[in-house]
């Protein structure tokens, strides 16, 4: 009991102040925060939505969709791959009924056909190993491929992951603070943005796919033609605002996959525009095309809607343009924004939106700190009053005890929402309950006529274990609803867990290291408990 060597009490006081060091940022005012050193480290917990006030989005991905971008982007690598050498002729390519086919034109390259298609389409579907298409030779020279089902859940799960990342990076492009992006079931993605307070440009943003194409227009397109909705083959029609429908070449000349940047600038006649930059590869082939077609319009197309159409004056071969399309400013800032974080590889629809106020969550502050002092002070009588030095010791344990949640938190970059507070409070209450066991432990030993070192000795140990097994119940239920649970339960969950490792901590090792201590100094011959 008393082995208590000094390294190890250097070690609990240094790693108390640590913690005291981190969590007392979270407890100051964010701007007396911004006016600490610059060396002194002020990690703080990020409120919640229901705390900090903001606006919620719940996006649902159309991924019916994800089957057509995926046979459309096959269709384009079989075209490729078959003009690369050695060539293989082949006629044109059908996507009819979900699948994809086309003649092999000599049958003498059948062969070299099947082995380009299993170069494209040789990858297996995730862990499973299953592969992405089925490929097949029908009529000795027909080649037909069906997606299955694997490689299509896996793609699924790829466009879901991609418009997740797509969404944050939007969101943090708007400068907002510690927004919460997180996946919900198989095709939703939750959106949370505390201090934004009007969702509706936030909406505008995230349901946009932003898409970016360059086409050639067809110029031989019959307007009348046009007009009704059809196009000669290869081209297809699109929207065009202000001017009417207009037929393009169904071959994208330049995507905005090839984009590195694009921002809010001015044309020529000072009005709005969006100005974009490609990378090296990007800036050849623009260059490359427009020396090419000089003379011909072509169309910027952004989410299947033609933007602007102008005449191709001169070869572009610097990389970079200019948008022009009737923008306000704040309209080309959100093309702009939503160009450079990315095309949305499938599209997202607000299926839910609710906006919470900050002087609400203001009031759900005040409740929960007023709770958590009432049930700190209530706990903290009730242990003096019932256990005298050991309770004043349990109180020490509790106070610890909440810097540590707090500074663990902090250093997490983890968000406390209302129920996390619940959680809190919660914790403070059982905090003391390891304390309770200890002490009661050591006054049975007391009445049973033992020495007051072996009853202190004998009470720690035979808690331990008591605390211990109790507290990985507890953690196995925390970590259930960490793992299973979301949102606020996950908040809940969250400050459940670290209030359970920083309880044991504080009951079986920081208040013994203090008993030691006690008795080393006094040598008491009976104990008050």
């Amino acid at each position: 009991m008393l082995d208590f060597p000094r390294w190890k009490q250097i070690a609990i006081w240094g790693f108390v102040a640590l913690m005291a060091l981190f969590a007392i940022p979270s407890m100051m005012p964010e701007a007396t925060r911004a006016k600490l050193p610059a060396w002194l480290p002020t990690p703080a917990i990020n409120l919640g939505l229901d705390l900090a006030g903001g606006s919620y989005i719940l996006l649902e991905a159309k991924t019916e969709d994800v089957a057509a971008t995926r046979i459309e982007a096959m269709r384009e690598m079989i075209a490729t791959e078959m003009r690369r050498t050695p060539r293989v002729a082949i006629g044109d390519i059908s996507t009819r009924g979900q699948q994809i086919s086309f003649m092999v034109r000599d049958a003498t390259q059948v062969d070299a056909a099947r082995e380009k298609l299993l170069g494209l389409t040789g990858g297996g579907a995730g862990m499973t190993g299953q592969r992405e298409w089925d490929v097949e030779v029908r009529d000795t020279t027909r080649f037909v491929l069906t997606p299955t089902s694997a490689g299509l859940n896996l793609a699924v799960e790829n466009a879901m992951n991609d418009a997740t990342e797509v969404v944050r990076r939007r969101i943090d492009e708007l400068g907002t603070r510690e927004p919460t992006i997180i996946r919900q079931g198989s095709n939703r993605i939750v959106v949370q943005v505390p201090g934004l307070s009007d969702p509706k440009a936030l909406k505008n943003l995230l349901g946009r796919t932003a898409k970016l194409e360059f086409k050639l227009v067809d110029t031989t397109a019959d307007p009348a033609a046009v007009a009704q909705g059809r196009a000669p083959a290869g081209s297809q029609i699109l929207p065009y605002p202000g001017q009417g429908p207009i037929a393009v070449k169904r071959a994208t000349i330049i995507s905005g996959d090839q984009l590195t940047d694009a921002r809010q600038s001015y044309d020529e006649n000072q009005a709005p525009a969006v100005s974009f930059s490609f990378n090296s590869e990007g800036g050849r082939r623009f260059a490359r095309v427009t020396q090419e077609n000089i003379g011909k319009p072509f169309a910027i197309i952004v989410d299947n809607q033609v933007i602007s159409a102008p005449n191709i004056q001169t070869a572009i071969l610097g990389g970079s343009g200019v948008i022009n399309g009737g923008f306000t400013v704040d309209s080309a800032n959100q093309l702009a924004i939503a160009l450079r974080s990315g095309k949305l590889p499938v599209d997202l629809a607000v299926v839910q939106e609710s906006t919470v106020s900050p002087e609400l969550g203001a009031d759900s502050i005040k409740a929960g700190v007023t709770a958590a002092i009432i049930a700190a002070v209530a706990v903290i009588l009730f242990m003096i009053m019932t256990y005298g030095r050991f309770g004043i010791y349990s109180t020490l344990a509790v106070i610890i005890n909440v810097l540590v949640i707090l500074a663990v938190m902090a250093m997490l970059n983890a968000t406390l929402t209302l129920p996390g507070i619940a959680g809190f409070v919660l914790t403070i209450g059982t905090a003391v309950d390891a304390n309770v066991l200890i002490n009661e432990r050591i006054r049975e030993e007391r009445r049973r006529g033992r020495s007051v070192l072996q009853s202190l000795e004998l009470g720690y140990k035979e808690a331990s274990r008591t605390i211990f097994e109790a507290n990985v119940t507890h953690a196995i239920a925390g970590g259930i609803m960490l793992i299973l649970g979301s949102g606020p339960i996950r908040g809940f969950a969250v400050v459940l867990l670290i209030g359970i490792a920083s309880s044991v901590f504080t009951a079986v090792t920081f208040t013994r290291m203090l008993v030691a201590g006690w008795m080393r100094r006094n040598r008491p011959t009976d104990i008050h408990i």
